[in-house]
């Protein structure tokens, strides 16, 4: 199942509400997904959102499950040192993986294929194994070192997808800027949805 699946990672950066919605429509399409949430990207969600993620990863699994409705073992949660995740292999990796919200210190770390955690070993295998890796940074400004890191994995075929959602649809609610960015991952994952109008609609009917 995990050469199907796709992986989430949500760190630290503000943006909670990227990653948590992203998860749901992939869940919602009917993805198997794998989750990894960092333990400053628990902190945020708390900061952010109503919702307490529990730290225990199998606790999370199945509070998470639950709310989104999600299938019996469609949500699988990896805990940062879970070094038996399928993830952590090129012999047994997703189809692709997506760290949102992303932090500058996360875009570092794999941009040196530093491989300290399970997240930043998921990434590294992306990359060695050439498969879709899309990062979703939420930071300004950027420093040169910022956009030196984003410049070196662009190279490698990583998508750098800040979480700067567009107007031009006049969004009326703060759900409509967030499902913006998360409709262009979803796009990038070959992945349906209708969260917003395309533009130039009118023109394929």
């Amino acid at each position: 199942m995990s050469r199907n699946a796709i992986a989430l990672a949500m760190t630290g950066a503000s943006g909670a509400a990227y990653g948590l919605r992203l998860l749901e429509c992939l869940l919602r399409a009917d993805n198997q997904v794998y989750l990894m949430v960092s333990a400053p990207g628990q902190v945020v969600v708390a900061m952010e959102t109503d919702m307490k993620l529990p730290g225990r990863p199998d606790e999370m699994q199945e509070m998470l499950t639950i709310h989104y409705a999600a299938k019996p073992g469609q949500l699988r949660v990896f805990g940062k040192d879970q070094w038996t995740a399928p993830v952590a292999s090129g012999s047994n990796a997703p189809r692709a993986m997506v760290v949102c919200p992303c932090t500058s210190g996360t875009l570092s770390a794999i941009a040196s294929g530093a491989s300290n955690n399970l997240l930043e070993r998921a990434a590294d295998v992306m990359i060695k194994e050439q498969r879709k890796l899309i990062l979703a940074p939420r930071e300004m400004p950027l420093s040169v070192i910022h956009l030196e890191n984003m410049l070196r994995l662009a190279r490698l075929g990583v998508v750098i997808m800040p979480a700067n959602p567009g107007f031009y649809y006049r969004p009326q609610r703060v759900e409509d800027l967030v499902d913006f960015v998360v409709a262009r991952i979803l796009d990038h994952l070959d992945i349906e949805h209708d969260l917003m109008p395309r533009w130039g609609a009118e023109y394929d009917e």
